[in-house]
């Protein structure tokens, strides 16, 4: 049971506002609910806060807030997993979820939230079943370019490029116009993969932890039968073995209650029949252990004159990829997109489309103890750019080829650094610089090793007209730190 349900934008700004029982402040709360949030120390914020005798449990999603408020003695797992849902189910509806759509649609969402909570109990949060109930029809703001890639993520998720998606599934609504009857029968499916990495100075792997998803945004009608074919040597748990290579493994598996896994231990095969919408097939993580090298090295050296103060620090990072992977015996040729991605697009009963050439941006993040007074850089090539903010240096790469290297030499005059007595240059670190820490985001491969060796649906079900398959694959940092 809730009180109160609020939307925020990143700067504190109500978009929707909703008092279920009348037994609070008013929308007042909001204004308190972000300023506590705002005035605490540090980053990462609390998911749960208590004050005057109110409970306040929130995510963020897409850089917005999703605040419940209770004054009862409820679950917060509960009100966190209610949350989580009412986003999938806004971004259902709405085709995306973030500050224009919402502020678009804010007959559509209060319609929603009429039927999903009554006085502050939950009725349902099935997309299918309240499609029988909802008559608002989503507003979009423009159709989908191929020449337009700006705003188009993973089904509208943030990522570092956001512009890797190669059809409408991130602002598409499941609940089409009435008046279209152009709607394409589609189903997008996407291996994620986030990786965290600690490497200690010397090189070696102190930590390494994949977490797996894949995710399912279908528009195909109800009742249809969708067949995932998995890597057929994916081995659960450390003791299991199949096949005659090192196989591929995941620690733990988890999946959606629709899924049936009947065909699941002996072909590593998934069927379902998924509702329209979006929803996370197969959760998977893998730790200690990847079937393949780390796809990034970095390799520092750091000067520092102490009387000076003058720190020169070069950097060489080392990308471990293939330099290319040939597509699939069912993959074309890719179609250029602009700002030098590929997108491949292929339809009717082709298995699959992604890029096909390993390719990725990386940024680089280095913190220093003290503010630099200068700087000066030699980049190996001329799109790399460097930078002195937030107490840190930042080196962007824009594309890293696999199998290349690439390298720089930054001079820094840092007055006020402290270390070890010596005079002249030192090779040993200044006290106070930490570790370098690498953002990047790799289309077409997974740490892990797994595949999608098919994607079958039962066409009965789907009517007279093929309907559109995409996968796709993609790895993304979420921690790789590497320590000086």
């Amino acid at each position: 049971m809730i009180s109160q349900f609020f939307i925020l934008s990143s700067k504190g700004d109500p978009l929707i506002y909703k008092d279920f029982r009348g037994d609070s402040g008013g929308r007042d709360v909001a204004d308190l609910f972000y300023r506590k949030l705002t005035g605490l120390p540090g980053g990462e914020s609390p998911v749960v806060m208590y004050h005057d005798d109110r409970h306040f449990i929130h995510i963020r999603h897409s850089g917005l807030y999703l605040v419940a408020t209770t004054s009862e003695n409820v679950s917060p797992f509960s009100l966190l997993e209610l949350l989580s849902r009412l986003a999938t189910l806004l971004g259902d509806y709405c085709g995306s979820l973030n500050e224009g759509t919402i502020s678009r649609n804010v007959a559509l969402v209060y319609e929603l939230l009429d039927e999903v909570l009554d006085y502050g109990y939950v009725q349902t949060t099935s997309t299918e079943m309240l499609r029988n109930f909802i008559q608002t029809e989503a507003v979009v703001s423009k159709p989908f370019s191929l020449f337009d890639l700006s705003s188009v993520g993973l089904f509208g998720a943030e990522t570092q490029q956001n512009r890797v998606a190669p059809s409408s599934a991130a602002s598409r609504p499941v609940l089409s116009s009435r008046s279209d009857q152009s709607q394409k029968n589609e189903v997008f499916l996407d291996v994620v993969e986030r990786l965290s990495v600690l490497i200690a100075s010397n090189g070696s792997l102190l930590k390494v932890d994949v977490q797996g998803e894949i995710r399912l945004k279908s528009f195909l009608p109800s009742g249809s039968e969708i067949c995932i074919g998995l890597t057929e040597e994916l081995c659960v748990g450390k003791s299991e073995l199949r096949g005659y290579g090192p196989g591929i493994r995941a620690d733990e598996v988890s999946f959606h209650s629709s899924v049936n896994l009947d065909e699941f231990e002996s072909h590593r095969i998934l069927r379902l029949q998924p509702p329209q919408g979006e929803l996370t097939v197969m959760r998977y993580q893998l730790s200690d252990d990847l079937p393949s090298p780390l796809p990034f090295r970095l390799f520092p050296s750091v000067q520092w004159d102490q009387g000076s103060g003058r720190l020169q620090v070069y950097l060489k990072l080392r990308c471990d990829l293939p330099p290319k992977r040939p597509g699939s015996q069912h993959s074309s040729a890719p179609s250029p997109a602009p700002r030098g991605r590929q997108v491949s697009m292929l339809a009717g009963q082709t298995p699959w489309v992604e890029p096909l050439l390993h390719q990725g941006s990386s940024h680089l993040a280095r913190p220093l103890p003290y503010p630099p007074s200068s700087l000066s850089q030699e980049l190996s090539s001329p799109d790399q750019k460097a930078e002195l903010a937030e107490g840190a240096l930042h080196w962007d790469l824009p594309r890293v080829q696999g199998g290349s290297q690439l390298s720089g030499l930054f001079q820094m005059d840092v007055p006020g650094l402290q270390g070890p007595p010596s005079h002249g240059p030192s090779p040993s670190a200044p006290l106070g610089l930490g570790p370098a820490s690498l953002s990047f985001e790799l289309p077409r491969h997974t740490c892990s090793g797994l595949q999608v060796r098919f994607l079958r649906l039962s066409f009965s079900a789907c009517g007279n007209a093929n309907p559109h398959k995409w996968v796709r694959h993609l790895s993304h940092s979420n921690a790789y730190v590497i320590r000086i």
